[in-house]
C-alpha cells in the first residue's frame, strides 16, 4: 500500500508527528487506539472524518519504519 499521499508530515501540525490526510490525527493517535483494545468500527464511528484506508495506512506506515529482518 502506497500511504503516502494519506499520511502527512507538516512542521507546524502536531509538532511534526505524522498525521491522516493533514488533519491532526496522528498516526500515533491511531496506533494507541487499536492497541487499546479500540476496534476498527469503533474508531471509525468516533472518528466519521478517518476511513478504512486511512487505519489501513498508519499500519502500512508504522509497519514500514520497522527494521528490516537479519538475513
Amino acid at each position: 500500500m502506497d500511504h503516502a499521499d494519506l499520511i502527512t508530515i507538516e512542521p507546524g501540525k502536531r509538532s511534526g508527528q505524522p498525521c491522516v490526510r493533514g488533519m491532526r490525527i496522528t498516526v500515533r493517535d491511531v496506533l494507541e487506539y487499536l492497541a487499546g483494545g479500540m476496534t476498527v468500527p469503533e474508531l471509525l464511528a468516533d472518528f466519521p472524518e478517518l476511513t478504512a484506508e486511512d487505519v489501513r495506512a498508519c499500519l502500512a506506515f508504522a509497519a514500514g519504519r520497522l527494521p528490516s529482518p537479519a538475513a
